[in-house]
């Protein structure tokens, strides 16, 4: 196995013989490594902390990730991946520098089971690209959070994100069922899966959450609602702050539950 020496600020640089490995999986235009454009990468939408990775590779398979995440281990240099990075969270800022995995080119929906309720996509998947894809088919998948537009499956998955629908729909890890994940050693593992109610611990809810410090996630099989038949939107003005949830609450001891 090869050595590195960390740098004073703890972090660990990524040898040149290591960047020529992570070239032959994803060819040169899967790894980035330009000082000037590695700076994209210091942060998320939590921008005090920075701190820039010595590489960003940009793997389109399961099989690459694996290989990078086992390429790292023998290397012993340290990886984090990342979505869109519209998180406010930090999860994906690479303290330790060393390579930071963006699954942003695995972008696929692979499949789409209105009958069973569930579609298969990848981790790259902009969030409001799968609303679109289900347009029309009386389906949608609920959890909205307020970047829907920028940010991925995989890194709702990643914070378990909620957004406005939360309130009756819930956050992310109640329309997930099932991923396939690269774990830190490598080994490409299934939890969960369409079907519901899967005897054994719920390994997917604990993954949900966990900002990549259990595993890479490389697909996700999502649970798909049915659109609601009507709705309406009404606008209440209320003199205090005090008076507007009393408000809600009264709705909500009703019987109804808003969708927002």
């Amino acid at each position: 196995m090869a050595s590195t020496q960390s740098t004073p600020d703890g972090s660990v640089p990524v040898a040149a013989e290591l960047i020529d490995r992570f070239c032959r999986i994803l060819g040169d235009d899967g790894v980035l490594t330009a000082a000037d454009e590695l700076v994209v990468y210091e942060c998320d939408g939590y921008v005090v902390e920075k701190k820039a990775p010595d590489v960003v590779l940009f793997p389109t398979t399961t099989e690459q990730v694996a290989e990078i995440v086992r390429t790292c281990n023998e290397f012993d240099v340290p990886f984090v991946p990342r979505g869109a990075g519209t998180s406010l969270a930090g999860g994906c800022l690479p303290v330790g520098g060393g390579v930071m995995i963006a699954l942003t080119r695995m972008t696929r929906i692979l499949e789409v089971n209105l009958q069973d309720r569930y579609a298969v996509v990848e981790p790259g998947l902009v969030n409001l690209h799968l609303t679109r894809h289900l347009a029309g088919t009386g389906f949608h998948y609920a959890p909205d959070p307020s970047s829907q537009g920028a940010c991925t499956i995989g890194g709702n998955v990643a914070t378990n994100s909620g957004g406005p629908h939360t309130l009756k729909y819930g956050v992310t890890v109640n329309h997930v069922l099932g991923l396939e994940v690269v774990m830190p050693d490598g080994r490409v593992v299934e939890l969960g899966g369409p079907a519901e109610g899967l005897a054994g611990y719920d390994l997917v809810g604990l993954f949900v959450g966990s900002e990549g410090t259990f595993g890479v996630c490389t697909r996700v099989t999502v649970r798909l609602t049915r659109d609601p038949d009507a709705y309406r939107t009404l606008l209440g003005v209320f003199e205090t702050v005090g008076d507007a949830t009393q408000a809600i609450s009264q709705i909500i001891a009703a019987g109804i539950v808003p969708a927002a």
